[in-house]
C-alpha cells in the first residue's frame, strides 16, 4: 500500500477514534444536517452521527482500490494514478473535516455552519478540476459520456475544459461566503452548468472528428 493511501486510511481510523472517545460526551440526539441558512433540521441517533461518515469514508476507500483492479482499462488510470490517490486522500479530508465540524457543533460550540463549508467545497471542487484534467479513458473517473468514451480525443478536449470550468467553480463557491443566505445556490448552480456544459461540449466534438 503507497503512503497516500495509507495516509488516507489512516485518516479514517483516526475518525473511528474519535468517535468512540467522544461517544460518552455527546448527545443521544445527534444533529446531522443543516439548511441553507445553518440552521439544524435533521438529526440521528448518536451511534450514527458518530460512525456513518466513517463507515462511508471507509467504503469510498475500499472502492477506489477496487476501481484500481476491476476497471477493464485500468492501465489507463496507472498513468493518472498520483492524481487519482490524491483526490481519495482529498476526498477523505474533505469528509473528516465535515465530521469534525458535526462533532464540534453536539458538543456545545456554536459557528456559522455554512460559512465554514464554503472553502471545504471549494477545495474539493478544485481538487475535481485537476483530476479530471489529468484523467484517461476508463470506466469510473472522469466525465463518461458515450462521446467520451468512444474516442480518446474527445475524452481529452472535453476534460480539458472540463478540469477548467470545475475549477473556475471553485471560486465561484467561495463567494457563497459572502452571501451566505444563498450559499446552495453558489454550490449547484456552478457545478450543474460546468457538467451540462462538458456533456453537450463532449457531443460538439464528437459530431467534429467522428471519421
Amino acid at each position: 500500500m503507497k503512503s497516500i493511501q495509507l495516509v488516507a486510511l489512516s485518516v479514517i481510523i483516526l475518525a473511528i477514534l474519535i468517535g468512540i472517545y467522544f461517544y460518552p460526551y455527546l448527545p443521544d440526539k445527534f444533529a446531522s444536517h443543516w439548511n441553507a441558512s445553518g440552521e439544524v433540521n435533521g438529526y440521528m441517533t448518536k451511534f450514527w452521527g458518530l460512525f456513518l461518515m466513517p463507515i462511508i469514508s471507509l467504503g469510498l476507500f475500499l472502492f477506489f482500490m477496487l476501481i484500481l483492479r476491476i476497471d477493464p482499462l485500468r492501465k489507463n488510470i496507472e498513468k493518472f494514478k498520483n492524481y487519482f490517490e490524491g483526490f481519495l486522500l482529498v476526498l477523505i479530508i474533505f469528509l473528516f473535516y465535515l465530521y469534525i465540524l458535526t462533532i464540534f457543533w453536539n458538543l456545545g460550540l456554536r459557528f456559522v455552519f455554512t460559512a465554514l463549508l464554503m472553502p471545504a467545497f471549494a477545495t474539493l471542487s478544485y481538487c475535481i478540476g485537476v483530476l479530471i484534467s489529468h484523467s484517461k479513458q476508463n470506466w469510473f473517473v472522469g466525465i463518461r459520456t458515450p462521446w467520451t468514451l468512444s474516442n480518446a480525443k474527445v475524452w481529452e478536449e472535453t476534460h480539458k475544459l472540463g478540469g477548467r470550468l470545475f475549477k473556475i467553480s471553485s471560486f465561484v463557491i467561495l463567494l457563497g461566503i459572502i452571501f451566505l443566505n444563498y450559499a446552495i445556490f453558489f454550490i449547484l448552480i456552478p457545478l450543474f452548468l460546468s457538467a451540462m456544459i462538458v456533456v453537450v461540449y463532449s457531443y460538439i466534438i464528437y459530431t467534429h472528428i467522428k471519421p
